[in-house]
């Protein structure tokens, strides 16, 4: 006996050596400080730019042991532990601070959470415990405030970019940065509010091959030694107009291959010697101070595809040589008539315009200044823009009356956004027929007065948010009319009276998001317009990805397109956040906080693509239907703070998408169903009903628990390798004990 326990024991040793040469399994407390990072954000498609985006934190699942196996993590092969965490793009909402688990994965060496909305969060100064660190990129994810001191501390970084936030770089300044950072060989600090001049020190870097100061305030003279920094492949310095400096004489061996100086001071001629930078694929210095005849080398640059050189001081003919830039795609200027603008035209987006609005000339086809500071009216000189497609001077601290020549421009606008400023007084008549306009936001102001029914005349329009103001009269439903409409927002104003019934079916047909939260609104739910929204009852996958609209003009040897996002403010999972982008096939509807009453309609059942509903806050009486279990994509439901009674319906348990529920604060009884999503909602999610019983609440019911989940399965076992283990000393002790009995 003892001869054939030590056989298997030694057969059980190769095998488990064998096992051992696999690469780890990621470590227990990695995996949980992973899950609690995740755990702290709400994952919202909007907060995410980027069309390819996704959840990949949706992949990390508790009951999957291998962390390294999760979509964006990388192991170390040898221990382990996580090395590298790319989370770029991943649809994540919330706030970082210096407490949050991510600062436990004190092994990494790469870390990407650009492309999210951490909600005007700073970089927390835990940063300086990911020691380890050479790749950090936190770009274009909603950070705000000063960069930490910390940051010097990560003395391994070679690749930083916190561009596209609103961050500053004052304390430690950009001195600091280089001083401390000296392996860096990319950096990007485009929009960080730098304040300075560039230190000398820049020279220094010589393992620099890319540099974005894009828009950073900088200040003084640039210092020359950058340009011959031996690895400089990409310099983008544009849009820092109090930056002064001059094109040094360029060596052969320079590997520049792009060059942005666009909207600075730089001044006196282009060398020669540009000739020498045979790489240059990019070439911008338009909007400066150059002066002088254009260097015949330019035509030595047979890599060129964008050469940027209007709004000099360029003089004499164009050389000849500029004709051998076969592969130039783009040209500014019109080089062949002597660089002279033909057409004027400016198109201000998210730059320090500031008092500028009020003494610059205004473009004639578009102007956007949004996310500044501009102060004042808007001034009458605007009636004066025939031709304008689009208007946008949202998030700034405008104030004063809407101009009554808004309603001019319909004939050719598209795009009319004034949301966030400080304008009062009523709506003026802003469409009248024929018009184009496709979307108007005069939300969060401090608009009075009723909806001007001129905007029945608005037959394109696709959106229609004006929120957060102080309008008042009864629901538009003459609105109904507008085919197009997809999103209606009235939410904190002070709407009153009934909705009523619809006039026909044929009443807002394509409606996808309807917000009347925070009004004064009364009777029964509009269950009739619930009958007919005929959008909102199918589940649309062939649309578009987001709900836009294309804006642009035509010029003659010009014309210009872009794709204009419509946005929102919604209430999502109990949260108030905002939308960038709103996703086509979106349906939601809130009607909280107003005062509707009697019961649920049964036709609800009918709005079969919802996903979000909140009737939260009313005094809705009678049971909950069991019906909206057929509401397959709900994702969030809130009936709190009602006079709802009765069970909660166990058809409920089907809404597998269903992600928040919240019927607390109602007269509900009876237990608490059990099973797939109910199983992870909270205790706050039922206070407030003192007969219900159940898990979460501590109030048993009785002989009732729930089931339990069922045991787990040989093959769920077997995807355990430590339990696997585990079984097989269990088989081999039973099959010894068997033995012994024969013997």
């Amino acid at each position: 006996m003892l001869t054939r326990f030590l056989a298997l024991f030694s057969l059980y040793y190769l095998i488990f050596a064998s096992f051992s040469l696999v690469q780890p399994l990621c470590l227990d407390d990695e995996s949980f400080a992973l899950l609690q990072f995740k755990g702290s954000f709400i994952i919202n498609q909007s907060a995410s730019d980027d069309p390819s985006a996704y959840p990949k934190v949706s992949s990390w699942k508790l009951e999957s042991d291998d962390c390294c196996s999760w979509d964006g993590v990388e192991c170390d092969k040898d221990t382990g532990h996580v090395i590298s965490l790319d989370l770029s793009s991943s649809c994540l909402y919330g706030s970082i601070n210096s407490s949050s688990s991510l600062f436990r994965l004190v092994n990494l060496q790469r870390l990407n959470l650009s492309d999210n909305n951490f909600n005007d969060s700073r970089i927390p100064s835990g940063v300086r415990q990911l020691s380890k660190l050479a790749h950090l990129d936190l770009s274009f994810s909603c950070f705000s405030g000063q960069i930490p001191l910390e940051i010097l501390q990560l003395s391994k970084l070679v690749y930083l970019d916190l561009s596209r936030n609103r961050l500053k770089l004052q304390n430690p300044d950009l001195r600091s940065l280089v001083e401390k950072l000296t392996n860096m060989k990319k950096l990007f600090l485009s929009d960080v509010n730098i304040s300075s001049a560039l230190p000398n020190s820049f020279s220094n870097l010589t393992s620099l091959t890319s540099l974005f100061l894009t828009n950073c305030h900088l200040h003084g003279e640039f210092p020359t030694g950058i340009f011959r920094l031996p690895n400089l492949e990409d310099l983008r310095v544009r849009f820092n107009p109090d930056l002064t400096g001059y094109q040094p004489e360029f060596n052969r061996s320079s590997p520049l291959k792009l060059l942005k100086l666009t909207g600075t001071s730089f001044y006196g001629k282009l060398p020669d010697s540009i000739g020498n930078l045979k790489l240059l694929h990019d070439l911008e210095v338009g909007d400066c101070n150059f002066s002088g005849p254009l260097p015949p080398s330019l035509g030595n640059l047979t890599q060129l595809a964008n050469l940027r050189l209007g709004e000099n001081g360029f003089h004499g003919s164009v050389p000849s040589s500029i004709y051998r830039l076969v592969n130039l795609e783009v040209s500014t200027n019109f080089l062949l008539f002597y660089l002279e603008p033909i057409y004027e035209f400016w198109i201000l987006v998210r730059t320090s315009c500031k008092d500028h609005f009020l003494s610059h000339h205004l473009p004639s086809q578009l102007y956007s200044v949004s996310n500044n500071t501009l102060t004042g009216e808007i001034p009458l000189m605007i009636c004066n823009l025939s031709s304008l497609v689009s208007l946008d001077l949202s998030y700034n601290n405008l104030s004063g009356l809407l101009p009554k020549c808004l309603g001019t421009f319909s004939d050719s606008l598209t795009i009319l956004n004034l949301r966030h400023n400080k304008f009062h007084g009523n709506i003026p008549q802003t469409c009248k027929k024929g018009s184009k306009l496709k979307m108007i936001d005069f939300s969060e102001n401090q608009l009075q007065g009723s909806i001007p029914r001129s905007l029945v005349n608005c037959t394109m329009l696709e959106t229609l948010v004006l929120g957060n103001n102080q309008i008042n009269g009864g629901f538009p439903f003459w609105l109904g009319v507008l085919h197009e409409l997809r999103v209606l927002i009235l939410r904190y104003n002070e709407l009153q009276g009934a909705i009523g019934k619809p006039k026909s079916n044929l009443e807002f047909p394509n409606l996808h998001i309807l917000d009347l939260s925070n009004n004064h609104i009364t009777d029964k739910l509009p269950f009739e317009y619930f009958q007919i929204w005929k959008a909102m009852h199918i589940i649309d996958v062939d649309g578009p990805m987001y709900m836009q609209a294309t804006t642009g003009f035509e010029l003659p040897s010009y014309e210009w397109s872009d794709q204009y996002s419509y946005s929102m403010t919604f209430t999502n999972k109990g949260r108030e956040m905002p939308y960038e982008k709103i996703l086509y096939s979106l349906i939601a509807i809130d009607l909280s906080s107003n005062k509707f009453e009697g019961e649920i309609p049964e036709v609800m059942q009918n709005l079969k693509g919802i996903r979000f509903l909140n009737l939260s806050h009313n005094l809705l009486t009678g049971s909950i239907p069991s019906s909206l279990g057929k509401l397959t994509v709900l994702e969030s439901l809130d009936l709190s703070q009602n006079k709802l009674s009765g069970e909660i319906p166990p058809q409920l348990t089907q809404l597998t998408f269903l992600a928040f529920f919240n019927v607390s604060n109602n007269h509900l009884t009876g237990p608490i169903p059990h099973g797939k999503q109910f199983d992870t909602f909270p205790n706050k999610s039922f206070d407030g009903n003192p007969g219900l019983c159940g898990i979460p609440l501590s109030m048993k019911c009785g002989h009732f628990e729930g089931s339990l989940p069922p045991p787990s399965t040989f093959e769920e076992i077997n995807h355990d390798s430590n339990l696997q283990f585990d079984f097989s000393w269990k088989v081999i002790v039973d099959w010894l004990n068997i033995k012994e009995e024969e013997g």
